[in-house]
């Protein structure tokens, strides 16, 4: 979120330092060529580049040239179902000897609720820094979706939460450049309403994943049921299913769950979610027997759908799943960053094909077509997403091509009556 963040202000006449520990990003910046993908970011970062308005600095320490510090770094948990801060606290002990009467911090990362009060209550008992008087400490957390950063930071409502209202003025100032509109609120208003906001996500994602299960169980079409859950019911909106993952949906819930009135809640949450890699792999044994020596292909990388994020992704579980049944696995995915095999070389001979993630470029008849030319005969096509629109999580080769010859018997006919 960071850099993308940096090269907007800047964008808009500001001048920014960008601050990061890793030389490699800042090379990759200062040759011009974004470390990752973002839509749009590449064109920005040539703007933003020779415009001359971004510089760019490895210690946390020098962040504090600026009036205005955004701090846009990790917020771990730990495995004990804790918020881990020490990245948090070790960026203000950096700056902490630096600040000076006027200096604003702004907490971009998500953070458990009391965070922002936390780093307030720090500044004043090392510093003696009266907050709201000599400087200003705020919550603006980030809530833009990976993929649209540059059409969201001015239109999505920005959550300012400051320890007092001229911290919320002074952050509500930072970020109203971007025109978007300022919503004003107390600090663990704004923690609450990000965490729960990836809670509710998650949660929303759980549901169709444990249908999927249920659905194996009763030997029920899953598609089927959502399609009767939701087909003109005004309260349906149950969603696909799938693999849900990602650091901020993985993580967030235990922010929460640490201090929750209703413990192991979310964490059953997390437990469906986590499953589902078990789930196909059961599957898979339950129609194929012995995965020893097949080839299996699993097609994605990523967390989600077209970035090459591969954070917390459930892709490199279902992978181990399958190396451990001693299956000869075949990865491919475009958008990631690891070095995968191409679509028609990992399919190719294969047993089984596997939709981990549903990019785009894995979706439809013509990829369907491209897979079952040279797949095995018999390949079990695994597709918890229905990108390829077989309309089942395991389908075999035979009912896989029938799909395939019913849609193009319907292209036929549309074509004869032109």
């Amino acid at each position: 979120m960071g850099l993308p963040l940096a090269l907007c202000f800047a964008d808009r006449g500001l001048h920014v330092l960008g601050v990061d520990h890793n030389p490699a990003v800042l090379d990759s910046i200062r040759t011009g060529r974004m470390p990752f993908n973002e839509a749009g970011t590449q064109e920005l970062l040539d703007r933003v580049s020779a415009s001359g308005r971004l510089e760019l600095a490895e210690r946390a320490a020098d962040a504090a040239e600026a009036d205005d510090i955004v701090i846009t770094i990790g917020t771990p948990s730990f495995f004990h179902f804790e918020s881990d801060l020490r990245q948090v606290r070790a960026a203000v002990d950096d700056l902490l000897p630096l600040l000076r009467p006027g200096h604003t911090l702004i907490l971009r990362s998500t953070i458990a609720p009391g965070t922002t009060d936390f780093v307030a209550g720090y500044l004043e008992k090392r510093r003696g820094l009266k907050v709201g008087e000599d400087v200003f400490v705020a919550h603006a957390p980030e809530r833009i979706a990976a993929g649209r950063f540059m059409e969201e930071i001015s239109s999505l409502p920005c959550i300012v939460g400051g320890v007092g209202e001229a911290s919320t003025d002074r952050a509500a100032a930072v970020f109203g450049v971007f025109g978007a509109p300022i919503v004003r609120t107390t600090p663990v208003q704004a923690e609450l309403a990000k965490i729960w906001t990836n809670i509710l996500r998650y949660t929303t994602f759980a549901l169709p994943n444990l249908l999927m299960m249920d659905c194996e169980r009763y030997d029920a079409n899953v598609f089927d049921v959502i399609d009767l859950i939701n087909h003109d019911y005004p309260r349906g909106g149950m969603a696909m299913p799938g693999l849900t993952a990602g650091t901020c949906l993985r993580k967030d819930f235990v922010f929460s769950e640490e201090r929750s009135n209703a413990p192991g809640m979310l964490l059953a949450v997390s437990r469906v979610n986590e499953a589902v890699p078990l789930f196909l792999v059961e599957g898979i044994k339950r129609r194929l027997g012995n995965l020893s020596s097949r080839k299996i292909a699993v097609l994605g990388l990523t967390f989600k759908r077209d970035t090459d994020d591969e954070r917390d992704s459930l892709s490199p579980k279902l992978i181990r799943l399958l190396e451990r049944e001693l299956a000869d696995v075949a990865v491919c995915d475009p958008h990631a960053g690891t070095p995968t095999q191409p679509l028609a070389d990992a399919v190719r001979d294969a047993d089984v094909v596997i939709v981990a993630t549903n990019h785009s470029s894995f979706e439809g008849p013509e990829v369907l077509r491209d897979i079952l030319a040279v797949a095995d005969d018999d390949c079990l096509l695994v597709d918890p997403w229905n990108a390829l629109g077989i309309g089942h999580v395991f389908s075999n080769g035979a009912a896989s091509a029938s799909v395939l010859a019913a849609a193009d018997a319907v292209d036929t006919t549309r074509d004869a009556t032109r």
